[in-house]
């Protein structure tokens, strides 16, 4: 061999990122697995801390087959609390109300303080020497508040909330002000799909121009961008300088105002994040919308919507409001038939996921973070 010439050398090609498994999407074992590994551990939005001034006043969330409140303490800060009675199980508060100076179960009458003890039994007495009723609160729940935004997770060793955002995402959302922010239009549906499909298709635009006609009219889809980060995601996507064609993305275009706190580089700028496993803040000039994806069995996703805009929106930011609901809602119908396709695809005998590219960056770090949170091997699972 002539020293001269170096000996030619394969290079090594890493293999490209996967989704998940197609059977992850459709196993009931699955499902089951990622409410005990993923859901019920995780920090779950329950509502704004606008959404409950007042002491009683308070939010239930169904989590599975669990539920929690969380509720406005008599001294002003939030508590959450397991939404049952400790005597026979029934469920203490449902949706959203004011119960005053206590909470009272509609069984039997068990009553107990904000702070979740117990302070009432009728006819005490009649359980003898053995009833202990400080040791019969309200099981407690984790709760804290992300920006205005109230958060529980019923895992009470689960790492705080500000840990898993970190400094960053937090320092991100603060020019929107989002503590001062009045809910308005909230509203609930659900998907013929899987909650992770479902996801998926929030966590990429790469299917913008082939399914997104309105979008990519709006969009700079060539500055369609994505940040992942540890334990959440952030896109960013300037608007078109262009006039849309549309009568009503170029009513938005013209109508949307920055609200408080956001400058012009704001006007014409929409952004996302996603904090895993399955909640959704959208940062628009006009308004913030909130997303939180359950699964409602195994082809089938409930979706809670929060809407939330400055107190005294001028009649014209309303307007632009209203065309982003419009708009969004446009969206999200071409998104439910998208992800229904999918969930029937995924079905197909002998299918594999194929690889992702770099425009589902996003998608891939979703399903490591699923395997990782089950335990699993990414290689092992990805093949699967």
């Amino acid at each position: 061999m002539n020293p001269s010439v170096a000996p030619s050398v394969e290079p090594t090609v890493a293999p490209l990122p996967r989704a998940l498994p197609a059977w992850a999407y459709s196993h009931p074992e699955m499902t089951r697995l990622e409410y005990e590994r993923i859901l019920k551990p995780s920090w779950q939005i329950i509502c704004h801390a606008s959404s409950i001034p007042k002491p009683g006043d308070y939010v239930t969330l169904d989590l599975g087959a669990d539920s929690v409140v969380a509720v406005r303490s008599a001294d002003g800060g939030i508590q959450a609390f397991h939404n049952v009675c400790r005597h026979r199980g029934s469920r203490l508060l449902s949706g959203s109300g004011r119960c005053k100076a206590a909470i009272r179960c509609r069984y039997h009458g068990w009553t107990y303080k904000l702070d979740g003890t117990l302070i009432g039994v009728p006819e005490g007495l009649g359980f003898g020497d053995t009833l202990d009723k400080p040791s019969l609160g309200l099981l407690p729940a984790r709760v804290e508040e992300l920006c205005g935004l109230v958060f529980v997770n019923l895992d009470c060793d689960a790492a705080p909330l500000a840990e898993i955002v970190g400094d960053e995402l937090p320092r991100r959302l603060a020019r929107y002000r989002i503590e001062t922010l009045e809910p308005f239009s909230p509203s609930t549906g659900t998907q013929p799909a899987n909650w992770k499909a479902v996801a998926d298709n929030y966590l990429e635009g790469y299917h913008i121009p082939i399914a997104h006609p309105g979008l990519m009219r709006m969009l700079d889809y060539k500055h369609y961008d994505v940040e992942v980060h540890d334990q959440w995601v952030w896109f960013e996507s300037p608007l078109r300088d262009k006039p849309s064609s549309n009568r009503l993305e170029r009513l938005y275009a013209r109508a949307a105002t920055p609200m408080p706190g956001l400058g012009d580089e704001d006007r014409r700028v929409w952004r996302y994040a996603f904090i895993y496993p399955n909640t959704t803040i959208d940062l628009y000039p006009d308004q913030v919308n909130t997303w939180q994806m359950l699964p409602a069995g195994v082809s089938q996703t409930r979706d809670t919507f929060g809407s939330y805009r400055a107190p005294g929106t001028d009649p014209r930011t309303r307007v632009a409001q209203w065309a982003n609901h419009r708009l969004n809602s446009l969206v999200l119908d071409e998104d439910i038939d998208l992800v229904a396709n999918v969930q029937r695809g995924l079905h197909t005998r002998g299918y594999r996921c194929g690889p992702l590219g770099a425009r589902e960056a996003a998608v891939a770090w979703f399903a490591d973070r699923i395997r990782a949170s089950l335990h699993d091997d990414p290689a092992r699972g990805a093949d699967r």
